[in-house]
């Protein structure tokens, strides 16, 4: 059977990526730069091409990181989404406006001098450059910014509880920025197809949070919504190189944790959504969300008003907005490599399956990315029940692109989790136990033209107490095989 699963995976994923494909080659042809590039090899401003491409500013490996994007998902098989785009160079001759670039490095996102930005309003390393896939001129100097990607994935997982599946992941994204003079205005959306798939996602075991056919989801991982982000983000100058922003939407991320997984280089090929989300970044799809705060080049402060509940399991609407929450969160840099981050959380009965019981969120990280393929995240976070315990988990990522070609990454997670047996009947219910999962992985990285494609897979294995035997068996494990179809990196 693994063979077809295998052929099944690659041509559903061919198939998705066909109308993307054809954008970005639409684009390809006959366009400028927004701005002529620093270096005189790419020029292209004559309508002279050079003899080959010219080499990205990484040659060693792809830009670290994509970080418009979401959340992880699934989707049923054969169902699948945009993707993200490639970061590699591309011709331009000369041609009216629009204008597209292919070489995102000129044109990642960033706050006040350089301070890249991650999911919401959260900031990352600023080695951690964006890599969005393709950029359209609006006139002026307003841009339009698109990525996404395709995600085939077949998991197996072990034991009493464990259960294979294959599936999709996908994600689209489009950023729309305009500068004025004293600041700019960006309007964001991104948006999945996960929602086609059945409510209960993919396995993923011990990973809990959220709910499906009225049941608290447990070793499953979540799809996610179809609408991820629905926001947009105003900047203000108040001095040389510092500035306000206010952001937010009907759809948006409040300012509490880390940025989301999918838009960290540690975690960017880690098909698997951590099972610590729901400590770390579990409010990256939250429906209402004001943020306000002040941002330098290496410090930013914010707070945000959102709502604390978490989306349910009817991922196609958007739910009514609320602000019945709030959060407070600092990041500082102290060099381009590196970014800590700070944040603390009121949540008001964020889950389904804990009525009546309100969250206080703090959570801590740190991160790195020495800019030539090598990033990592170290991060801890206590989740405070009222009325309740306190629920801690450490998580720890790392991603190494040795070469052009190859990645190695891993993940390290330990969490206590009170909601592995959601029966009120079972001697279990609401004991916490704490579980560690171990995985590592591997990428073999190829451009195709416009798309990057990554092949691979991971191995996971699981420490926990002895009293878990009966419902996990003595040695759980699982495994991932992938193909990764990207427009972006």
């Amino acid at each position: 059977m693994m063979p077809d699963k295998i052929r099944l995976m690659a041509g559903a994923a061919a198939l998705a990526l066909l109308p993307v494909t054809a954008l970005a080659q639409d684009h390809a042809h006959g366009m400028p730069p927004a701005e002529p590039p620093a270096n005189p090899a790419q020029d292209h401003v004559h309508g002279a091409p050079p003899a080959e491409p010219p080499a990205s500013p990484a040659q060693d490996g792809p830009p670290p990181m994509d970080h418009g994007g979401m959340d992880h998902g699934a989707i049923d098989d054969g169902t699948l989404d945009h993707g993200q785009v490639d970061q590699g160079p591309m011709d331009h001759a000369p041609a009216s406006p629009p204008a597209m670039d292919m070489d995102m490095a000129e044109h990642a996102p960033h706050g006040p001098a350089g301070a890249a930005e991650g999911s919401g309003t959260s900031r990352l390393p600023s080695n951690e450059t964006m890599g969005h896939g393709a950029m359209v001129g609006l006139g002026g100097d307003a841009m339009l910014m698109l990525h996404g990607f395709v995600w085939p994935v077949y998991t197996d997982q072990s034991g009493p509880r464990g259960d294979d599946k294959l599936y999709v992941q996908s994600m689209a994204m489009a950023t729309v920025t305009a500068p004025f003079e004293g600041g700019k205005f960006s309007l964001r959306t991104m948006m999945s197809l996960e929602p086609l798939m059945r409510h209960d996602g993919y396995p993923n075991l011990f990973a809990t949070g959220e709910t499906a056919y009225d049941v608290p989801l447990v070793d499953r991982q979540h799809p996610h919504d179809l609408f991820m982000e629905l926001a947009g983000r105003l900047d203000v100058d108040i001095a040389e190189g510092t500035s306000v922003f206010l952001y937010g939407g009907p759809v948006a991320e409040p300012a509490l944790g880390p940025s989301a997984f999918m838009h960290r280089a540690s975690a960017r090929f880690n098909p698997e959504a951590p099972i610590t989300h729901h400590w770390f970044d579990s409010t990256h799809i939250t429906y209402g969300v004001v943020t306000a705060g002040v941002a330098a080049p290496s410090w930013q402060l914010e707070a945000s008003a959102f709502r604390g509940r978490e989306p349910d399991e009817h991922r196609w609407n958007i739910e009514q907005p609320k602000l019945d929450s709030w959060s407070v969160r600092a990041s500082f840099a102290p060099s381009p490599a590196w970014l800590l981050q700070a944040s603390y959380g009121e949540l008001a009965e964020p889950e389904e399956q804990h009525p009546g019981e309100d969250e206080r969120r703090t959570t801590a990280s740190v991160q790195y990315n020495d800019g030539k393929g090598l990033s990592a995240l170290a991060a801890f976070s206590a989740k405070d029940r009222v009325p309740g315990d306190t629920l801690t988990a450490w998580l720890g990522e790392v991603n190494w692109d040795i070469d052009r070609h190859h990645t190695l990454f891993g993940r390290i997670e330990n969490v206590a989790n009170d909601e592995l047996f959601p029966d009120h009947a079972d001697p279990l219910h609401d004991v916490a136990f704490r579980v560690t999962k171990f995985q590592a992985g591997y990428a073999y990285r190829v451009p195709l033209g416009p798309v990057n494609l990554a092949l691979g897979g991971t191995v996971s294995a699981f420490a926990k107490p002895d009293a878990l035997d009966a419902a996990y068996g003595n040695s759980p494990w699982g495994y991932t095989l992938f193909a990764k179809f990207s427009l972006g990196d």
